[in-house]
């Protein structure tokens, strides 16, 4: 039996995210047991500018609403960060 010991998630920002992140999209290795917020935290200590957008974003992971940040992330999943957008 194998035992996996990191995950695989891409990251893509939209909008403001985008912007501060400085990339549309980026694929990442973590260790197994990550969560979403645990994902949030160490993409936030990158830079002032993208932690302020973070604290502001929803979250998608593989197209449904990300509503506990404590779910872990599992292998090859796709977590989307949207700010919140304005508009009519």
């Amino acid at each position: 039996m194998t035992t996996t010991t990191t995950v695989r998630v891409a990251v893509r920002y939209f909008a403001a995210a985008r912007a501060a992140a400085g990339v549309e999209s980026e694929n990442l290795t973590l260790p197994a047991g990550t969560t979403v917020q645990d994902l949030v935290d160490e993409l936030a200590s990158r830079s002032p500018e993208l932690s302020r957008v973070l604290a502001r974003c929803s979250y998608l992971c593989d197209g449904v609403a990300v509503r506990d940040t404590g779910i872990g992330l599992s292998n090859a999943q796709t977590l989307d960060v949207l700010p919140p957008f304005a508009g009519g």
